[in-house]
């Protein structure tokens, strides 16, 4: 099928009457999952001329994700997307990656849950699958870059590549992609990083996709149902102990089926007789215990972090701390604080106010300042907590504190 590229919106990215999304002609792997976005994002490269090859990847059962709504990678979603090749008269390949997401994505999202965390699977994704093999799989291809259509951007600049927040502050997913490392920054771009979302659905009507009315994905891929606990019991059968629900001052108030069914800030569900108002506070793998208590016991200050990426332009940066911005939740604006970097690539943030109920497996973001359209500097992932004890204590170069885990 020819091309239809021919609104005056696409001419005007292949005229070069808009700053070009991609200087030269190159050769790049476009990511297409199906959804508009990246049906969007390809297009826009084909209309500014470059040679663009569509990519999908199966991650998880194509026929049990076939008739399921709302999520990604499905069985529909690799047709949509091959129909978006179809029309913009690009090449379409699917790889079968299920046996390499469920041991990278799925496997460490049970893990995670059953040692008391609230992971990011959508983080492990970007990072172990979607932004390391399939880097791998363009270069295989004898392709320059890898495109996208998260809602970031890329700007080159003397220090090199660096990744800024997106347009719309609404989709930004810079929360989501902390963990690109540099080397792969190099290779990936983000053509909607200066769109908003109502642009890529305009754009998406004037170009005729067949995906221009199509939903936002919105669950998990591999949680058909919605509830992550019975992906938790294929994969680790058996392993979610049933143990106590103690409060912080040591009563035991009643049972549990299992840690998993808890995250930390739960207050519905509970199933307890208690005059006051108690919240989950810490869960405890070791002991199979659920910990509960009031809600300024969920009052943060300080956060541990382990496998601490950055893509900032400090030299040395492990033994530094620097005052900077951070987001502890994706949709919340960055905030002040201070991170000192400790060896093994773990970091302690000091935060310049309170949050409350943070919770261990979630990321903390790394930003230059608490602008709209500030730099990425990288994270890390939050393996502890510490309370108002923390306020003031000098961390870098002392034994860390004593945690919330």
């Amino acid at each position: 099928m020819p091309s239809q590229l021919t609104s005056s919106t696409i001419n005007a990215f292949a005229s070069g009457t808009r700053r070009p999304l991609v200087p030269g002609r190159q050769r790049i792997v476009a990511a297409m999952s199906g959804g508009v976005d990246s049906a969007v994002a390809a297009a826009l490269l084909k209309a500014e001329g470059h040679d663009v090859i569509g990519v999908t990847l199966q991650l998880y059962d194509h026929g049990e994700a076939t008739q399921r709504k709302g999520s990604c990678c499905a069985g529909q979603d690799i047709h949509d997307a091959r129909r978006v090749a179809d029309h913009l008269d690009i090449p379409h390949y699917v790889l079968d990656y299920e046996k390499r997401f469920e041991a990278t994505v799925m496997q460490s999202f049970a893990d995670s849950y059953l040692a008391g965390e609230t992971p990011i699977p959508c983080v492990t994704c970007n990072t172990h699958v979607k932004f390391r093999d399939l880097l791998d799989t363009a270069q295989d291809l004898g392709c320059d870059l890898m495109a996208t259509g998260h809602y970031i951007a890329r700007r080159d600049t003397a220090h090199g590549p660096q990744l800024v927040r997106a347009a719309d502050q609404a989709r930004d997913q810079s929360y989501f992609l902390f963990a690109t490392t540099p080397v792969q920054l190099a290779k990936v771009c983000f053509p909607l990083g200066d769109l908003q979302k109502s642009d890529v659905r305009a754009l998406a009507a004037e170009m005729k996709l067949p995906v221009a009315e199509k939903p936002d994905s919105q669950d998990i891929c591999f949680v058909p149902s919605g509830r992550y606990t019975d992906v938790i019991a294929r994969l680790r059968p058996g392993t979610d102990a049933p143990g106590a629900i103690v409060h912080v001052d040591g009563r035991i108030l009643g049972q549990h089926a299992g840690i998993a069914n808890y995250t930390i800030g739960q207050r519905r569900g509970l199933n307890l007789n208690s005059a006051e108002p108690l919240f989950v506070v810490r869960l405890d793998a070791s002991r199979a215990e659920v910990v509960v208590g009031a809600r300024e016991d969920l009052r943060t200050t300080a956060l541990l972090l382990r496998g601490v990426n950055w893509l900032g332009q400090h030299d040395g940066f492990v033994t530094q701390s620097i005052d900077l911005h951070v987001k502890v939740r994706s949709q919340q604006p960055p905030r002040p604080a201070t991170v000192h970097f400790l060896a093994n690539d773990r970091a302690i943030v000091e935060l310049a106010g309170a949050e409350f109920g943070i919770a261990g497996g979630q990321a903390c973001v790394f930003y230059s300042d608490g602008t709209p359209r500030a730099a990425v500097l990288g994270g890390g992932f939050i393996v502890g907590t510490q309370g108002p004890a923390a306020a003031g204590t000098k961390f870098a170069g002392q034994q860390e504190p004593r945690m919330r885990s």
